[in-house]
């Protein structure tokens, strides 16, 4: 049941796949040490693969699912991640069939009461539920200042309201479960300014601008955050701070 998927990353899957940034290493390795057991894992609302792919690692079988064929058809391939096409809501998988569930930057998207309810349904006991997202990058002043530019006045009407969710760090999301306490985590990145931009035009607003508008948003800042890049191939790094919030099934 997809009825209602809003269905914003579609369209730039190619994109999405390219240039959305990596979640670290070490993240998935805590995920894996406060797991009870490593049989399955169900990498919700996956989009990509870009968690599944690093769970699969530490676990014996990864259950990706997104509601979107378009993400599923371009996701990253192991032989031990299982992609299929569901909704958060609606997963198709077992009761009490796994011991890791995670959400990356999607969370906001979902019928919490309905998400809820299967959580309990698959998830076993003392089983963990990990959701975590992050909001804007950053590189150094000038460049930040342009990047802020973008996110919040040339697009400030044209993100859904979800988005204010992601602002908040999820700090008012709540599961009836026990929360645990979750380690800081960053992510990381060391792009050149065409990888910068190609990710400015994976933002969910921007496609949206773009569909109204007829005119690209990043197209109107681009030569300024190339003249405060400096030469193009120059390699910066770009960080984004990751909110991890944990629950455990009791």
């Amino acid at each position: 049941m997809k009825e209602n998927f809003k269905n914003y990353f579609s369209n730039n899957s190619s994109d999405y796949r390219q240039f959305r940034p990596s979640y670290p290493e070490e993240l998935f390795y805590h995920l894996a040490h406060i797991s009870p057991h490593h049989e399955c894992a169900w990498d919700c609302a996956t989009g990509t693969g870009q968690s599944a792919i690093y769970l699969a690692k530490y676990f014996q079988k990864v259950m990706a699912t997104d509601a979107s064929e378009n993400q599923i058809r371009v996701a990253q391939q192991a032989k031990n991640v299982e992609y299929s096409v569901a909704s958060a809501e609606h997963s198709g998988l077992a009761d009490n069939s796994v011991n890791l569930i995670t959400v990356a930057q999607a969370l906001h998207w979902f019928n919490l009461v309905a998400f809820t309810k299967e959580v309990a349904r698959i998830l076993v006991d003392q089983g963990i539920l990990a959701v975590w997202t992050y909001n804007v990058l950053k590189i150094n002043d000038e460049i930040d200042r342009l990047v802020h530019y973008l996110y919040s006045e040339l697009l400030d009407s044209y993100w859904p309201p979800e988005r204010r969710i992601v602002e908040s760090g999820y700090q008012d999301i709540h599961f009836p479960f026990t929360e645990l306490e979750a380690p800081d985590f960053e992510m990381s990145e060391h792009w050149s300014l065409e990888q910068l931009l190609g990710y400015l035009n994976t933002w969910s607003a921007v496609k949206r601008f773009e569909a109204e508008t007829s005119s690209n948003p990043v197209d109107k800042i681009a030569s300024q955050i190339a003249s405060a890049w400096g030469d193009a191939s120059h390699i910066r790094k770009i960080t984004w701070p990751l909110v991890l919030r944990l629950w455990r099934k009791p």
